[in-house]
């Protein structure tokens, strides 16, 4: 692995220097993981000319757990004298003694991540250092995903789906949402998850069908739509999935159509993920079947997003987003409606864009989408 993060580094590098920055300084905890393999909570990347002068600046040392990953041993590490100050102040402070900051071009960093006072405090470590913005340049070369990458996301859906699938087959009736949410949570972490990706959202009845729904004391009853949505982490990628079933009975008419039709619509936009495909055209595809049917008003501002080392991450599927979609980019598409008052149904999956000559878009969470009575 050592060299995927070498290479990832010059890509960066080589944007950097094509922008007239003569480093750059990465403190995104994700994309700092993205670039260096792995660091603990607070650490930053110094990205330097040249490979060597490459410099992970630490808060702690690096105790190398999955959960935060293991840093490249390619990298120079500097680990920070125990409540010494900030690992991006400190880095400032380094270019500064070896007088980077009066023969070296400006220091890219990331803006939309540092605080007005971090930004303000690395200025006066270095009067003489220009700082300019690095954007979102690290964001948007981590939306291909490389197969080592997908691989980790293919484990983590598996994970989410063994723990779905076990929560089907026990007694539900009775259990409070919460209660059903932990033990969904803890069965994540029994199957190899670092955790779980986001809060996991358990909705019953007049809850049901509602996006990140947070889980209450109200009690699973007979006739209830329930709807699931979990994700697992596992090697810091994160994929999601949601679900929704009806408990104990066979299902109302009402219910029916409107579970049929919220599958339609997710198996539109699941279809549209083909390299080329407009990301607001994947968005449409979806939306389309449930506007049709009237619940326009009520669908959310998009039907899915990227995922990988964030939850939530580019590209956007939503009406106004621009761009098309990269083959090897995973996303989520997960549609629903909520009736105030009735419940909802919400389905989404995990999948990667391929091409059709490679089989199409690849499905990574396989739980079925048949409606059950459970």
């Amino acid at each position: 692995m050592a060299e995927v993060y070498a290479d990832r580094r010059a890509r960066l590098r080589e944007r950097c220097s094509a922008a007239g920055s003569g480093a750059a300084l990465v403190s995104r905890p994700a994309n700092v993981r993205y670039l260096a393999g792995g660091a603990p909570p607070g650490a930053v990347l110094l990205l330097g000319g040249r490979p060597d002068d490459d410099l992970l600046l630490c808060p702690r040392t690096p105790a190398g757990d999955p959960a935060e990953g293991r840093p490249d041993s390619a990298l120079r590490l500097s680990v920070l004298p125990s409540g010494d100050g900030d690992p991006a102040i400190a880095a400032v402070g380094a270019l500064a003694a070896d007088g980077a900051d009066r023969t070296a071009g400006p220091l890219a960093v990331e803006e939309h991540h540092l605080t007005v006072a971090r930004h303000r405090a690395l200025g006066s470590v270095a009067p003489g250092l220009r700082l300019t913005d690095l954007g979102c340049a690290v964001e948007q070369q981590r939306i291909v995903k490389d197969e080592e990458e997908i691989g980790c996301l293919r484990i983590a859906a598996e994970i989410a789906d063994q723990a779905l699938g076990e929560l089907l087959e026990s007694i539900l009736v009775g259990r409070t949402e919460r209660h059903l949410a932990l033990e969904l949570e803890r069965r994540l972490i029994d199957h190899g998850a670092e955790g779980p990706a986001f809060p996991t959202s358990v909705a019953t009845g007049p809850n049901s069908g509602r996006e990140a729904h947070r889980p209450s004391d109200r009690r699973v009853e007979e006739g209830d739509f329930l709807t699931v949505g979990l994700g697992a982490e596992y090697r810091g990628y994160r994929c999601g999935i949601a679900r929704t079933f009806v408990i104990g009975t066979s299902p109302a008419d009402w219910q029916v159509e409107l579970y049929e039709l919220v599958f339609a619509a997710q198996r539109a936009g699941r279809e549209g993920l083909l390299p080329g495909v407009g990301y607001r055209d994947v968005d449409h595809a979806a939306r389309q079947p449930l506007a049709a049917a009237g619940y326009a008003e009520g669908l959310g501002a998009r039907v899915g997003h990227g995922v990988g080392l964030e939850n939530d991450e580019d590209p956007q599927l939503a009406p106004a987003a621009m761009g098309k979609l990269d083959a090897c980019v995973p996303v989520t598409v997960g549609p629903g409606v909520h009736l105030p008052g009735r419940g909802g149904v919400r389905i989404a999956d995990t999948l990667v864009v391929r091409p059709e000559a490679d089989g199409g878009p690849e499905l990574l969470t396989i739980t079925t989408k048949e409606l059950l009575a459970l």
